[in-house]
């Protein structure tokens, strides 16, 4: 095994997998396995009212079903608290967080609404508060990542080639940790995917294409922590027939559901091959022959659209 070479699976128990998660993780494990690499898991189930506990054996469980297999001990977000809370230390210390109490609705009020699927950019409003005048009756306040100077972020990504983008016009300074009037932290998804990502030696970070903004805050908290950057590799989405990432709204296209009613996961492994250019549509296919056909160049860069005939045809 190629130990130079470690990606991760990383779910999160919000929700039931769907086909498009299950392209992604398939697309993981393919690059990995092809490279004689190391794939992860890491269950990404930080303090979150969506979180549903009984998705974490059902994700494990639908990725177990077709197949997809990973190594070493499964890290769960949950259990490091500590951890995240030593390197949010670090950041504190270094003086590269600020208080902050501004609410969405205050977020909203000092901006034009953004387009749809776009982030709030924050306007820096809290930017001068000083850390020892924290108003600690208030019920809540955030930590934020002070971007200072920051204007261009640029990285090569593996898939869409380089990329570039001004933090100040698409996030401004971020959140690191929230606080509630107990003085209890919760750690955001920025910061704990960053120390889990650098605690594990991951070296190529795989996910879906709506993640590049995160990316680019990410790349700031590696350089804020003194972090190794690994690479970065993000894939199309996958849409149903409306252009919008898949949800509910477009049917049922949980993985889960397919395992219940008894389909093949060779139907789904087909479906999904063909769906990433490397096989032909209907073909009931297994994962060495998906590992011995495998190029990442052979997936296209736009958006893969589920509509009703594929859902049809996969048995939902």
């Amino acid at each position: 095994m190629n130990d130079k070479y470690i990606t991760r699976f990383a779910p999160s128990p919000t929700g039931a997998l769907h086909i498009g998660n299950a392209r992604t993780f398939l697309i993981t494990w393919l690059r990995a396995r092809s490279l004689g690499g190391k794939v992860l898991m890491r269950m990404e189930d930080l303090d979150h009212p969506r979180v549903k506990i009984k998705k974490v054996e059902q994700a494990y469980e639908d990725l177990r079903w077709l197949g997809l297999d990973w190594d070493d001990k499964i890290v769960v977000q949950s259990q490091r608290n500590d951890l995240y809370c030593s390197e949010f230390s670090r950041l504190y210390r270094s003086g590269l967080l600020y208080p902050c109490f501004c609410s969405r609705a205050d977020i909203q009020a000092a901006q034009s609404a953004p387009h749809a699927g776009e982030d709030l950019v924050y306007p820096n409003t809290c930017r001068g508060n000083a850390i020892d005048d924290i108003d600690y009756d208030k019920s809540r306040l955030a930590w934020r990542f002070n971007i200072g100077e920051t204007s261009e972020v640029t990285y090569h990504d593996n898939f869409y080639g380089d990329q570039t983008v001004n933090l100040d016009m698409t996030s401004g300074d971020f959140v690191v940790a929230r606080q509630n009037n107990s003085k209890k932290i919760s750690i955001s998804y920025q910061l704990a995917c960053v120390v889990d990502d650098n605690a594990t030696g991951v070296t190529e970070v795989i996910r879906a294409a709506d993640l590049i903004n995160s990316t680019f805050r990410q790349i700031e908290l590696y350089k804020a922590l003194g972090y190794s950057m690994p690479d970065f590799l993000h894939l199309p989405l996958v849409v149903g027939s409306d252009g919008r990432r898949l949800a509910k709204r477009h049917g049922d296209s949980r993985i889960s559901c397919l395992r219940e009613k008894g389909v093949s996961p060779k139907v789904v492994l087909g479906w999904l091959g063909w769906s990433c250019g490397l096989c032909e549509f209907g073909v009931e296919i297994d994962l060495n022959e998906l590992l011995q056909g495998f190029d990442l160049n052979c997936i296209s860069s736009k958006k893969v659209i589920v509509n009703e005939s594929d859902l049809k045809y996969l048995g939902f």
